[in-house]
């Protein structure tokens, strides 16, 4: 984990050297986890699996008939009702 104060004098190199270590790092603040750093990589496959797990959800809701077909001019009147 990294302290704020870690972070504020060593910078990058501080979020550098504990990804060496694990595979993120953790920034505290006042003593409790605020933030949490990953290298782009990971970043990218965490993306990738939530779009396939919205994809999959798409899917199902589909298949189970949870959806309306709606003009685009029915779709801008829906949402104007809403506001």
């Amino acid at each position: 984990m990294i302290t704020a104060n870690d972070l504020k004098v060593q910078g990058i190199k501080a979020i550098h050297n504990e990804l060496q270590e694990n595979h993120e790092a953790i920034i505290s603040y006042r003593g409790k986890p605020q933030y949490v750093v990953i290298d782009f990589k990971k970043f990218e496959e965490l993306r990738a699996f939530e779009l396939d797990k919205a994809y999959l959800e798409t899917m199902e809701d589909i298949k189970q008939g949870r959806y309306k077909t709606l003009s685009a001019d029915e779709h801008i009147e829906e949402l104007l009702n809403e506001l």
